[in-house]
């Protein structure tokens, strides 16, 4: 097994065209797929994907569990109108909509107690009336808009509880960090609303029984029922391949310990932007520009973790699709000193689709990373000790139990990506992570790829796919 490899690009593309020039595409997660395979299609021949893990797929990863399969990372398609995702797989009979059922949830708090639904909807749509979606951009966090928003709503309901009304807002506030991948809203953009766009129609749509890994064999063009088949990147991605350094210049790589080295006229880098982070110091030679270590060290990448139980039948009564957790005040106290903290930031736990026996759990920010570093055995004493806590009714022991740790890997270093707080002080954003970098002649050498890269789809496969494309696009009019 190979676990370091340096690349070298080529000092000269003198006399270079698509059938000759050798591009080396860094990641095989949906931008790095989507990149080879719009570069072959536009008659790239030399076209070579490193991965560092022993798989494709990147922060998609489908796997057989339970009934079915599950997906430890990228899970639904988000949206419709203006997802490359949906408008690939929409008349292909392998997805299904099942709509927003996190609006049926129930509410319970921890005595037990199930919130009244007419309670929980009033809240509920308080709740959602104080996100912004117009265009006006609010100078400062998120965090601190939708706290004055939403008790400027509740304000309007007639005979409100207050503590509910509180603990709603904590868990609406943990359920938001989840879909923004930050630790709090308080260091999430105020900006962020007028970058991403949402693809309308359906959010959660689901890919029945073989999972997201569908997308990517599309593709691939893939054999339907060949797993490892990779269709038209067959002999064309290396498994376990550690890039270590990227000499982006002058076309000399540093040692290696295994000392092979790979020759590229162009790299393609779709590493996280967690690896990013943490090598970006030591992976290029020369060091990056100081407008490209802005936009990483200014946009910000979160960790939200999965929760998976299996039971020999499903412990939910059949009307309950899932569960939003409501901590009281002295609870909350008494949880905070315990051992057990880190289940407060637990959002959420609930059925889905074709896995009849299971109930799917999400940990966010700081304690999901905590999460990481317990014993499988701790994590679920954890989990389920707090179901028997709010559930009003005995919760039987898991069959199995799996958790993901999206964090501690270190080929992704977490989960997806966001605008901080942080990211509008240096006043950086995806267009200068996404800028490729040019040679003397005014090449383009290094190009770089990823869902973070995306200017107004980043956190999702959509907006991953697209930057593969938009890179693919760049070297074929360079080329043409």
């Amino acid at each position: 097994m190979i676990s370091c490899r340096p690349v070298a690009i080529q000092a000269s593309l003198q006399n270079k065209s698509k059938q000759t020039a050798r591009i080396v595409i860094v990641g095989s997660g949906a931008s790095g797929i989507a990149a080879a395979t719009r570069l072959l299609e536009h008659g790239f021949t030399h076209v070579s994907i490193l991965e560092a893990e022993n798989r494709i797929g990147g922060r998609i990863n489908t796997i057989p569990y339970a009934d079915n399969v599950i997906d430890l990372g990228a899970q639904w398609c988000h949206g419709e109108v203006g997802n490359v995702v949906y408008e690939r797989v929409k008349d292909l009979d392998i997805v299904t909509k099942p709509g927003d059922l996190t609006n049926t949830f129930r509410f319970l708090r921890s005595n037990k107690q199930i919130v009244p639904e007419a309670m929980a909807n009033v809240l509920r749509t308080a709740a959602g009336n104080s996100i912004p979606d117009g265009p006006n951009a609010y100078d400062g966090s998120m965090g601190e808009y939708l706290t004055q928003q939403y008790w400027q709503e509740v304000a309007k309901i007639p005979d409100v509880d207050r503590d509910i009304a509180e603990e709603m807002f904590e868990c609406f506030k943990r359920g938001e960090c989840g879909t923004e991948g930050s630790d709090t809203l308080f260091e999430l953009s105020g900006r962020s609303h007028l970058e991403f766009v949402e693809c309308k129609g359906e959010l959660l749509i689901h890919w029945r029984d073989k999972g997201y890994i569908t997308f990517l064999r599309l593709l691939m063009q893939a054999k339907e029922n060949d797993p490892q088949d990779l269709g038209v990147l067959n002999g064309k991605v290396q498994l376990n391949k550690r890039v270590t350094r990227i000499n982006w210049t002058d076309g000399q790589a540093l040692p290696c310990r295994n000392a092979e080295v790979i020759t590229a006229d162009h790299v393609i880098c779709t590493v996280s932007l967690g690896v990013l982070k943490k090598e970006h110091r030591s992976l290029f030679a020369p060091v990056l520009p100081v407008s490209k270590v802005r936009a990483i060290n200014g946009l910000s990448l979160g960790t939200v973790n999965k929760l998976f139980l299996e039971f020999a039948v499903q412990p939910l009564p059949q009307n309950w699709p899932g569960i939003d957790f409501l901590w009281m005040e002295q609870d909350l106290k008494e949880l905070r000193c315990s051992k057990r903290f880190w289940v407060e930031s637990i959002s959420a736990v609930h059925r889905f689709e074709d896995q009849p026996r299971m109930l799917e759990g999400w940990i966010v920010g700081e304690h999901a990373r905590y999460m990481e570093t317990l014993q499988d055995a701790e994590m679920l004493e954890g989990l389920m000790w707090m179901l028997r806590k709010f559930l009003p009714f005995d919760v039987p022991q898991p069959l199995n139990f799996l958790r993901t740790q999206w964090h501690s890997n270190p080929n992704f270093r977490g989960s997806y990506s966001f605008r901080s707080i942080h990211t509008d002080d240096l006043r950086t954003g995806p267009w200068q992570l996404e800028a490729p970098l040019f040679d003397v002649d005014d090449k383009p050498r290094l190009l770089f790829a990823g869902e973070a890269s995306s200017r107004t789809h980043y956190s999702t496969v959509h907006g991953a796919t697209e930057t593969g494309w938009r890179e693919a696009d760049r070297l074929n009019l360079y080329y043409s």
